[in-house]
């Protein structure tokens, strides 16, 4: 039985749930008296000299934070403000941290999604595991009147004025256990000390759904090179997704009338030129992340597919809501 199989599958009379049921009440224990630490002041937390928004999931795994992160920077530039990025650079192998990213970042140094924020947003990110470190070294060297920070949600020691919560309405909360015997890294009763929630797949109670909507596909190799998702419905493509919920990303080709052999990899997966010279001759389809790490080695029959997260209307009045009372420093 894979581990996802026992989060989501609702097998939990399985004897792998009873056997890590025990680790999960540990664990669920010990997130609790971390949080009450920091709450008492018992745990000291920093205040950077900007307002913070954090931008999470509970749940391990892809929810769509990216997407939203992406739309929250541009949504932020139309209100007047200068944003600036930082994430943990998940998966990155750099010795120092943390590091400043551009768009022509090593995605091994530093993390497929800081070098894709960085293309995208053409602004100012920081990656490193240390988020108060980050957001400093950013503020350092850029005139940033706010920070959004792509994930940390759990990342405590950094204060923070604004949470968004972003539940994977397909998957929802899983089997309602935190780690490991369940997807949660905190307690499912934490979404209710979050206002700013949205769903991103479905439908989640109390959340405002969130649309990905899909553009045109782009040509690794040559970016300026576009063609319609719809050029291919009934045609049968490979789909490449090394991100935390892959059966979306395949989920969302077929839903295009695409024939799809889906070729699954763990989330932050590094390619090698030898796997894709392995892959069929094409079309070949990836996500956007999977694509800054297969840029050096595409074929011409390469292609990635960006997404575009739409909030709703409520949920952009409840943000302007949540920020009407940050200054702009």
């Amino acid at each position: 039985m894979k581990i996802e199989d026992l989060w989501y599958g609702g097998h939990r009379l399985s004897w792998l749930f009873w056997l890590l049921a025990p680790l999960a009440g540990l664990y669920r224990l010990g997130v609790m008296a971390r949080r009450l630490a920091f709450d008492r002041g018992w745990l000291a937390s920093e205040r950077l000299p900007v307002p913070v928004i954090v931008v999470g999931n509970l749940s391990v795994g892809g929810t769509g934070k990216t997407p939203l992160v992406l739309w929250l920077v541009d949504w932020l530039r139309a209100q007047g403000w200068q944003p600036g990025i930082i994430l943990r650079g998940y998966a990155g192998q750099a010795r120092d941290w943390p590091q400043v990213v551009t768009a022509s970042s090593d995605p091994r140094q530093v993390g497929d999604e800081a070098v894709l924020l960085a293309r995208k947003t053409d602004g100012p990110v920081v990656a490193g595991p240390d988020r108060v470190a980050a957001g400093r070294l950013l503020l350092a060297r850029n005139p940033c009147d706010i920070l959004v920070s792509d994930d940390g949600l759990q990342h405590y020691r950094l204060q923070r004025d604004v949470e968004i919560l972003v539940i994977d309405g397909s998957r929802g909360f899983g089997n309602g256990f935190c780690l490991p015997a369940g997807p949660l890294r905190e307690p499912r009763a934490r979404a209710r000390r979050i206002p700013l929630r949205v769903c991103t797949g479905g439908r989640c109670p109390g959340a405002e759904p969130l649309t990905l909507s899909a553009g045109d596909l782009v040509s690794l190799p040559a970016p300026g090179r576009t063609r319609p998702l719809s050029s291919l419905r009934g045609q049968r493509v490979t789909a490449v997704a090394g991100i935390g919920n892959p059966e979306r990303f395949f989920a969302l080709l077929r839903q295009a009338g695409l024939y799809v052999d889906a070729r699954p990899y763990p989330d932050h997966h590094a390619y090698t030129a030898a796997e894709a010279a392995a892959w069929p001759p094409g079309p070949l389809i990836m996500t956007e992340k999977d694509a800054v790490k297969c840029l050096t080695f595409a074929g011409d029959n390469h292609w990635y597919l960006p997404v575009t997260a739409v909030p709703s209307e409520a949920f952009q009045h409840q943000l302007s809501q949540a920020i009407s009372a940050l200054s702009h420093g």
